[in-house]
């Protein structure tokens, strides 16, 4: 009879309507979840009954059926933070992260370091990535992210380099001897101190002293433009040697063009050997700057480093490569989602780049709760790469992903919903009623 058949058809539409409401207050609820992607439910009528003897072959509804639920992943708004593991996608692409055994993805990116190091989730699930080697070099295998026990080791200084200016009008200092190691600072013109360090990290105070000379020994000597440099460390400092006694480990000379630019600069063979157990034989060369060289064609500015000039003997630069070990104390991550390591020496380095996977079909995804998606037979597997490549999404540190629910058009679909219950709560009521007037006949 279709009366009853009507009872049914309203019955098919409360139980779809009230799972279409689970959804939408599903949304609501998790308005302010970070990552969140919201969902909607789509309905399809059931199959129709065909009215017997009909010439049009007329068909009559059956009601309704609840054909799905589909997940919206389009983009949500941002929000800064001041925690640079805070993680954000912008575009497309999930961060990975596993419990040891599965993996699952996400677009909720508010990462932390727990105890152990690792860089996880707040389920306590480590985030995946392309791990580097200690050199920072990527060894694209994937595996979690770890910040603990990590140090930059030392390495011996190769190159010392100063830049400096000399005065044109200094006077010999010493003469006729020159340079006295044993008292040196009376004994030259000018000097400055730079720390170096040794093979094991142990930094060393050289001082380098500058003694103008009328040495005709001098390569390309001329008069008034020749001096002798003389790196000084204390005798402590080195095998064999005696603390608190100044030893020149390393000399050399130069000389300068009438414009004051450098010409010629020389240095004496030799190593040292720093005390501690260092590697012995160190070789250190140093860079007064590029010399024009005594023919054509000039090899060099002459301006670019140690000149003479009339004026005040200052240091306009000097450096040196090398540094003792380091500690990590900071990270930061870029938008290729290169985690690097700021070490306290002053060194950086990479250490792991952060992996993102993208699907075929995302809306094949499975919720597995926590903000979290499987693999599923409907999504397809997944497409693993870096941040920035192919159609995968950049990474915004100190940023979060919000919720994308829209709250008005969720307040809509409540509205629509609630009215398309009671419509359907009220075909039921009307069907009773003809049916009571039909047994009310007999």
């Amino acid at each position: 009879m279709s009366i009853v058949s009507s009872l049914y058809s309203g019955a098919s539409g409360l139980t779809t309507l009230g799972s279409a409401m689970q959804v939408i207050g599903n949304n609501i609820a998790n308005v302010n979840t970070v990552g969140f992607k919201a969902s909607r439910a789509e309905f399809g009528d059931l199959l129709s009954q065909r009215l017997a003897g009909s010439a049009r072959g007329s068909q009559v509804g059956r009601g309704v059926k609840l054909e799905g639920v589909t997940g919206l992943f389009s983009q949500g708004s941002f929000q800064n933070t001041s925690q640079v593991t805070d993680l954000a996608i912008s575009g497309e692409g999930f961060f990975i992260v596993s419990d040891g055994t599965s993996d699952y993805y996400t677009r909720a990116g508010a990462f932390s370091v727990n105890a152990e190091g690792t860089l996880v989730n707040t389920a306590d699930l480590a985030v995946q990535g392309f791990l580097y080697d200690s050199n920072g070099v990527n060894t694209g295998v994937i595996g979690d992210i770890s910040l603990s026990n990590l140090l930059t080791p030392p390495v011996q200084t190769d190159e010392v380099t100063i830049a400096l200016n000399l005065d044109a009008d200094s006077t010999l200092p010493n003469p006729p001897a020159g340079f006295d190691v044993t008292d040196p600072a009376a004994t030259s013109n000018f000097n400055t101190s730079i720390t170096v360090y040794d093979s094991l990290g142990a930094p060393h105070t050289l001082s380098v002293y500058f003694e103008k000379s009328d040495d005709p020994s001098i390569p390309d000597y001329s008069a008034d433009l020749s001096w002798k440099w003389h790196a000084v460390v204390d005798g402590g400092e080195i095998s064999g040697g005696t603390e608190g006694t100044p030893t020149e480990i390393f000399s050399g000379t130069m000389t300068f063009n009438s414009d004051g630019s450098l010409r010629t600069v020389t240095q004496s063979a030799g190593t040292v050997d720093f005390a501690g157990g260092a590697t012995a034989g160190q070789q250190i060369n140093f860079d007064f700057g590029s010399p024009t060289g005594t023919a054509l064609p000039f090899t060099g500015t002459g301006l670019d480093g140690t000149t003479q000039f009339a004026g005040p003997q200052v240091v306009n630069y000097q450096s040196q490569d090398g540094y003792p070990q380091g500690q990590l104390q900071a990270v930061d991550i870029d938008s290729d989602g290169i985690v690097t390591g700021v070490f306290s020496n002053g060194r950086t380095r990479a250490i792991a780049q952060v992996a993102l996977a993208n699907f075929q079909n995302e809306q094949g995804l499975m919720r597995a709760g926590g903000n979290l998606f499987r693999e599923s037979r409907n999504s397809g597997v997944p497409t693993i790469g870096e941040a920035n490549a192919g159609s995968l999404g950049s990474i915004n540190a100190s940023t979060l992903e919000l919720s994308n629910v829209d709250l008005s058009n969720e307040f809509i679909s409540m509205i629509t919903t609630q009215r398309g219950f009671q419509a359907n709560s009220r075909m039921i009521v009307v069907g009773d009623e003809m049916l009571e007037s039909m047994v009310n006949l007999t």
